[in-house]
């Protein structure tokens, strides 16, 4: 069954404003990857194919809200048969554009979140005063790790980035602790390494704060952070695509050169000087 636009935004929404444990957080992300046809199982089939126990389910539905699963199952169904007149109604856009018009759906939902900026203001100005900042991004995150370092090393005097796991990973946390870093900022989007876990968890056993940009706000790790900046991931194509988490890290960027704004102007002009004095780049 083909669904419209709208219906994974209504099912993320049905999540919304709930405090849910991470085996909540489990089952409702199973919803979300196998839309529409979770919406038709039993609670003990979806116990099963969730990987969670049948009253688990049961303790998933009450916790939205509802009197039991068969009400919660009642509502995903009227989200996918709603879904499926949307999209029999606006005609069916081949793989790529539904996979572009996917992230433009994410920008829009990352768009509505930062009407109110105060949660990201305050995270930069948390990052700018962390000497050394530690940025964390392994596997399929490196590359969203790489590009917010880069640019976090023009504004911040210390940014160490890691992006290999184990022992490296802990012994740069370690370093970065000893020399008076009080934050790491990780990036871990689907599927989520088990290194990246580890290391959210020893920052903070070393009394360092965490902050993660994720897919989803309810990622099964989400209690192992301090703040959790989520921002939607296409998932139309055979690898996702980051349209949403690369513009949430620009925006976590501004929030950081704001917060210090001497010291930002200070190193972007030394940049600049020295990227002309030694032809960094190619003049127009």
């Amino acid at each position: 069954m083909s669904l419209g636009a709208g219906a994974p935004e209504r099912l993320i929404a049905l999540f919304d404003g709930h405090r849910l444990s991470p085996t909540q957080r489990r089952i409702a992300k199973y919803l979300i990857d196998h839309l529409p046809e979770a919406a038709f199982e039993s609670s003990v089939d979806l116990a099963e194919r969730a990987g969670v126990s049948q009253p688990s389910v049961t303790r998933f539905a009450v916790a939205l809200g509802f009197s039991g699963y068969p009400a919660l199952r009642e509502t995903l169904r009227q989200i996918v048969l709603t879904g499926a007149a949307e999209a029999a109604g606006a005609g069916q856009p081949n793989q790529l554009q539904a996979a572009v018009a996917a992230e433009a759906r994410n920008l829009d939902a990352l768009h509505e979140t930062l009407a109110d900026p105060e949660q990201v203001v305050d995270l930069g100005r948390q990052l700018a005063g962390s000497v050394p900042l530690t940025v964390l991004g392994l596997r399929i995150s490196d590359p969203l790790a790489r590009y917010f370092a880069y640019a976090a090393q023009r504004i911040h005097p210390d940014v160490r980035c890691v992006t290999t796991g184990g022992s490296l990973a802990s012994d740069t946390l370690l370093q970065a602790q000893s020399a008076g870093g009080t934050w790491l900022l990780a990036f871990a989007m689907p599927r989520y390494p088990v290194e990246a876990v580890h290391a959210l968890r020893l920052a903070r056993q070393l009394g360092m704060r965490t902050a993660l940009i994720t897919d989803v706000p309810f990622a099964p790790f989400a209690e192992d952070v301090d703040v959790l900046l989520p921002a939607g991931v296409g998932s139309r194509l055979v690898f996702d695509s980051y349209a949403a988490p690369i513009v949430l890290a620009a925006a976590v960027l501004q929030a950081m050169a704001d917060a210090a704004p001497e010291r930002t102007q200070a190193r972007l002009e030394a940049y600049e000087e020295l990227a002309q004095r030694y032809g960094f780049f190619h003049d127009r």
